[in-house]
């Protein structure tokens, strides 16, 4: 068991280091909140240490920095913006350089954009799409912007070696012999300063039930929300070494990287029973990771218009079974299956416009038994990029995510521009007229859209190229004709070196 950090250090102690930091230089300090404990601590440790100094050594601006990943557990994000407001207005109050700031993906990297839009398979230890996307570009971007408005600046975070094994081994990679401070794994001119780095967990506690909170919330309240929901922190994530936050009270509520969202079902039994449609929801997200409902929710045709054949040991493996189904069948030929041989490509279609409009009705239905008949669990803006990633890449004119959203929210969400000249008429007549002629309507549909992006510029060099990428997809229907030929590329490769497609 870890030693406590009281045992050979005080609070006076603790403050004069954050303190000593802080006037060591001038660049800014930029504070990681995830509103769990580890970050509480952290950021009412700073407060206390600062308030004592007078006036003009505050010179030093201090940015608190929270990540809204915009499918968070629906009280956390209320009790976040509300902590940083009540942070923004006592430090106003208390003349401290302290502002706040709510970091959110860029609409291209939402989870609903990715997983809907996109066709992003649910998120899992072997492809975790979210984190960097929902969580690590966002922070990025905010110290990017402060280094290059400072030239430096320091991250400060509230990690602590007590967490794990792998937290420890990574804290000490990036110590700065005889400094306090560590370098950024990723930014030069960027370092980290973790003043709660020896705390263990009942340090935490002890600290912030037997000290006032200094903006004004209840740090008892804090605790209560742990006891509820029997789960951890999510901190603010800067890495992709920082596991998943799926059994966190602070974590994800879509999150299908953990087996099991326990957090959210110990909400629900705590009386929160209005978040169950939003377990289901992330169930049945998790149910498509299965090996066999895989095969009816994902396409093998990427987005990239290819097929890929599965690495070569899980292939060999394949072949094994073949051979011995074909000794059983006394011979006979025994066709591979495509979802043994082809990686699994984005979701289909089909699965994606289901889920959205059951992810609409959950909505409407947290509305009506949820604290906030104004909450949103997916946005106007987010459904308006999923529809124009639809049409581009579908060749959906029918604009099937509006006509969805309609059905369930009783209200039209597009505009005439969103249109490009084509409409569920025109779809018909495409379908109908590529099926009686045998051409794949998407593949038209591409083309079609592709000339309407590229209309009026001057240079054809560009639709050419648009052209000839779009007409080397993969368009054919024969698994058995594209197996044989992505095995030839394969073999090709090995024997005379190359990269295949």
């Amino acid at each position: 068991m870890a030693e406590s950090v009281f045992d050979h250090r005080t609070i006076r102690d603790i403050h004069d280091e954050i303190r000593q930091v802080y006037l060591a230089d001038d660049r800014p300090w930029i504070l990681g909140y995830s509103g769990g404990k580890d970050s509480t601590c952290m950021v009412q440790l700073i407060w206390d240490a600062l308030a004592s100094l007078p006036a003009s050594k505050l010179r030093k601006s201090i940015y608190v920095i929270s990540s809204d990943t915009l499918v968070e557990s629906p009280k956390i994000v209320q009790q976040i913006t509300d902590t940083l407001d009540m942070m923004e207005r006592a430090a106003r109050k208390a003349s401290l350089p302290i502002s706040t700031n709510l970091v959110r993906p860029k609409i291209e990297d939402s989870f609903w954009v990715c997983l809907l839009g996109k066709g992003f398979p649910a998120p899992s230890n072997l492809f975790r799409w979210c984190t960097d996307r929902l969580k690590i570009r966002n922070a990025d971007r905010f110290i990017k912007e402060k280094v290059s408005e400072y030239g430096e600046a320091i991250v400060v975070l509230g990690t602590r070696r007590d967490e794990s094994g792998s937290r420890q081994q990574l804290m000490s990679l990036y110590e700065i012999k005889g400094s306090l401070l560590s370098r950024h794994s990723k930014f030069p001119s960027t370092y980290v300063y973790t003043p709660v780095r020896d705390f263990t967990a009942k340090d935490v506690w002890n600290y912030l039930l037997q000290n006032r909170n200094p903006w004004g919330s209840n740090n008892r309240d804090l605790l209560a929300l742990y006891q509820n929901a029997k789960a951890a922190e999510c901190p603010l994530v800067v890495d992709t070494n920082t596991p998943s936050c799926g059994n966190s009270r602070f974590g994800c509520w879509t999150c299908t990287v953990v087996d099991k969202d326990t957090s959210l079902r110990n909400t629900i039994r705590n009386g929160e029973e209005w978040m169950q449609p939003l377990l289901e929801l992330r169930q049945e997200l998790k149910d498509t990771q299965d090996p066999v409902m895989r095969k009816k929710v994902r396409s093998l045709r990427r987005r990239t218009g290819q097929m890929k054949l599965v690495d070569e040991m899980r292939r060999k493996s394949f072949q094994e079974r073949i051979e011995k189904a074909r000794g059983e069948r006394e011979g006979k030929p025994a066709k591979p299956d495509p979802y043994e041989v082809l990686a699994p490509g984005p979701y289909t279609m089909e699965f994606r416009v289901q889920f959205l409009e059951k992810l609409l009705l959950a909505e409407q239905k947290v509305r009506r038994e949820g604290p906030d008949p104004t909450m949103s669990l997916i946005r106007e803006e987010e459904i308006r990029e999923i529809q124009r990633i639809w049409r581009m890449e579908w060749g959906d004119w029918r604009n099937t995510a509006y006509m969805v959203y309609e059905k369930i929210a009783g209200r039209r969400l597009y505009a005439a521009d969103d249109t490009d000249g084509f409409g569920g008429m025109e779809q018909d007549i495409l379908e109908k007229t590529c099926a009686e002629t045998g051409v794949p309507a998407r593949l038209v549909a591409e083309l079609l859209n592709a000339e309407a992006r590229h209309r009026g510029m001057t240079k054809h060099s560009r639709i050419f190229r648009e052209i000839n990428r779009i007409l080397g997809e993969e368009w054919r229907d024969n698994m058995d004709d594209i197996i044989e030929d992505l095995e030839q590329k394969r073999l090709n490769t090995k024997r005379y070196g190359g990269a295949s497609r």
